[in-house]
């Protein structure tokens, strides 16, 4: 965090999604071989020099199995760092990689969101009632000045890939090559990320109202910004209708920033069949809105950090790109 003059203060944020990052030799999928020592340094290394290009003040990260594999990243960053912080991985986490942050700025408080609202939950096909977030919310009260509380949302939502049906030992129960039984399979996934979604939103309500405190939401969605599940949790699109949802709403902040963007054909963040897409992204409050009434400051610049993802799949990087946004307070 750098303060430009007595009235402004620059901080950045970014968001990282690090492909299953773990210790070496640990197995953290039944599917998956787990990494060499020779494969957990290459991994390790390549995440620091990308740490230390994004030099952000608060990084969010997902996809961590160890808290220690994600420390030593950071330490190869040559980077200094006031707190790292994986919930739940402190001594490996078990059934689904959690998500984390990485910070230079005071830390007040720490809170894992695991379970949903009771009226979030939702019944999901054949699976039965979907009653929490699959990679537990991570929310962070840090301190951006000493008078202002910044809160920040690490989240990494339901995949798109189909949820199909299995046994308690992880055997199918269905036949995976049955087109119908594919299209169940997405079905689930959807109403799984859907209620995630939704969970999330009252998160985000409880957050805003009532209150002028800035909020980031960083992370993986696993689906792009203008979709229904990202809105579900922005609800930006309602402010056409009702301005008064400005309170609660979140701004994309590629749209937002006072910059100007880049153009659309370079700003994405993940590549499926050949396709780009924005699955990783940074949303802010109005108080970082430069056009709101309320505001407090504004997103400077947007950057993507998305070149590894034309040199090859390697497990030892990550098959995300990386999100930055410039941020400018005004004190």
């Amino acid at each position: 965090m750098q303060a430009i003059n007595d009235n402004n203060t620059l901080l950045t944020v970014a968001t990282a999604n690090l492909l299953n990052l773990a210790l070496p030799n640990r197995v953290y999928y039944d599917n998956r071989d787990p990494y060499k020592p020779a494969e957990y340094e290459a991994k390790c290394a390549w995440l620091g020099a990308q740490f230390a290009r994004l030099d952000a003040d608060v990084l969010a990260v997902q996809e961590v199995w160890d808290a220690d594999a994600l420390k030593y990243a950071v330490q190869r960053s040559g980077l200094h760092y006031s707190s790292v912080m994986v919930p739940g991985a402190e001594d490996g986490a078990l059934g689904t990689p959690r998500v984390g942050l990485v910070t230079r700025l005071p830390v007040k408080q720490v809170h894992s969101i695991d379970l949903f609202d009771e009226r979030d939950i939702v019944p999901v096909p054949e699976l039965g009632t979907h009653v929490k977030f699959e990679r537990p919310v991570l929310h962070v009260q840090l301190a951006l000045k000493p008078d202002v509380t910044l809160h920040v949302l690490v989240v990494h939502l339901k995949s798109k890939r189909p949820k199909f049906l299995q046994d308690d030992a992880g055997d199918p129960l269905e036949n995976r090559e049955d087109p119908h039984v594919a299209s169940r399979g997405i079905l689930r996934s959807l109403v799984m990320r859907a209620a995630e979604a939704a969970a999330l939103r009252s998160v985000v309500v409880r957050l805003l109202s009532d209150t002028n405190e800035p909020l980031i939401m960083m992370g993986d969605l696993n689906d792009v910004p203008h979709a229904v599940t990202s809105q579900m949790v922005a609800a930006t699109q309602a402010i056409a209708y009702d301005r008064s949802a400005r309170d609660t709403a979140l701004f994309n902040a590629y749209d937002v920033q006072s910059q100007g963007g880049l153009l659309r054909d370079v700003a994405y963040s993940f590549i499926h069949q050949g396709w780009p897409d924005t699955l990783d992204q940074i949303w802010v409050s109005e108080e970082l809105v430069k056009s709101s009434k309320f505001s407090r400051g504004e997103v400077r610049r947007v950057d993507y950090f998305n070149d590894h993802l034309h040199e090859g799949r390697d497990d030892t990087r990550s098959d995300h790109g990386f999100v930055r946004a410039l941020l400018r307070w005004r004190n």
